[in-house]
């Protein structure tokens, strides 16, 4: 990071080009793949599907945040698996970590008709050992036919690769994938949320 450090060493010039460069991270991401996810999450709520939203991480807080918007702004049935931390320890101290997202969907009756939305830097992959538990929920709702959707970061990785419909957030520079991905979850679903076709609630402000 020295290089983003002044004369003085004191970094004066970090955040101007932090915000630069997420700007064009944004500038970069491919608007008719955002389109088409709201075609989708319209197409779940009429059809009357519910919306399972993961993440691990910061992205966990992402999924909860945008559950509340999901729900209360476009009336579609939205739930986080992280929201409920008893659950989630009790199945990772009982079953392990790379489960219990399958688990608790098996549980949740997924089908067809729902849709997973997956908020991830990486999107899972077999070959590094990394995100496990958001692939074998891929694949779970892969093979009884319920969509997959994902806002992901680098290449896509595993969400990418078998994903319904995947929002793509440019890798610009890879010492800044985390930050800038998980940036682009928060700006990606509140352009969702606030979409003409798909809000029904206006916002307080």
């Amino acid at each position: 990071m020295s290089g983003y450090c002044n004369k003085n060493g004191e970094g004066a010039l970090f955040s101007k080009i932090f915000l630069r460069e997420l700007v064009q991270v944004i500038d970069k991401i491919d608007v008719s793949a955002v389109e088409t996810l709201v075609g989708e999450l319209l197409s779940l709520r009429e059809r009357g599907g519910r919306l399972f939203v993961l993440g691990v991480g910061g992205s966990a807080a992402s999924a909860s945040h945008a559950v509340c918007d999901f729900r209360k702004l476009c009336d579609i049935e939205a739930y986080a698996a992280t929201d409920n931390i008893v659950e989630l320890s009790a199945r990772i101290n009982d079953e392990g970590w790379n489960s219990v997202f399958c688990e608790w969907l098996k549980v949740s009756k997924l089908s067809a008709r729902d849709a997973l939305l997956i908020f991830s830097v990486g999107g899972g992959s077999l070959e590094k050992n990394v995100s496990v538990n958001l692939i074998q929920a891929v694949d779970l709702a892969k093979g009884i036919g319920a969509k997959v959707f994902g806002v992901v970061g680098r290449d896509g990785g595993y969400t990418k690769a078998r994903g319904d419909c995947v929002v793509l957030v440019p890798d610009t520079n890879s010492g800044m994938v985390t930050p800038y991905t998980e940036a682009c979850h928060g700006i990606i679903w509140h352009c969702l949320v606030s979409h003409p076709k798909l809000q029904l609630n206006k916002t307080k402000w």
